[in-house]
């Protein structure tokens, strides 16, 4: 069975490391996801769930974010049942309040893409592609279009139920 899912897609050669992105992804993932001030200024600061890496001589930059793979690693080797595909979006998830903290999706994700619980909080988190948005923050804020939202066909695979 197949299912159309959203995936932010990186054009890396049109990437200039502003990090415009991350700022953004903060921002959505703070209290006051519609005001920069406020989000960077108010109680603890937001942590991104994406990054933007360079290479080594920094001219050339790379988004890490999570790829919404067809057959997630994190899923299969979740052990709290925290990580799994939403069936209504496709969309690969991590439930903060089921997650124990322990590391194993984080090891697991081909990527990098998902954010340890050495942030403070505890628990992992990844990007949720900004589902109570229209367009994700990332997308949105990228000046050069390095960032598209894509929809594509994968193969539904069995999420663990918890």
């Amino acid at each position: 069975m197949t299912a159309v899912v959203r995936r932010v897609e990186a054009q890396d050669e049109y990437c200039m490391g502003c990090g415009l992105c991350r700022l953004a992804c903060q921002v959505a993932h703070s209290a006051y996801p519609l005001s920069i001030v406020k989000a960077m200024k108010t109680g603890s600061r937001p942590v991104p769930r994406m990054s933007v890496e360079s290479s080594a001589d920094g001219m050339s930059f790379r988004s890490v974010r999570c790829l919404q793979c067809e057959d997630p690693e994190c899923v299969k080797i979740c052990i709290s049942g925290a990580a799994t595909r939403d069936e209504e979006t496709g969309v690969v998830l991590i439930d903060e309040q089921k997650c124990v903290g322990c590391w194993s999706c984080v090891i697991a994700c081909p990527e990098g893409a998902i954010i340890g619980p050495g942030t403070g909080r505890g628990k992992a988190y990844k990007c949720d592609l900004c589902l109570e948005r229209e367009f994700p923050a990332c997308v949105a804020a990228c000046p050069n279009r390095a960032l598209i939202l894509r929809e594509v066909e994968v193969v539904e695979s069995t999420t663990r139920e918890g």
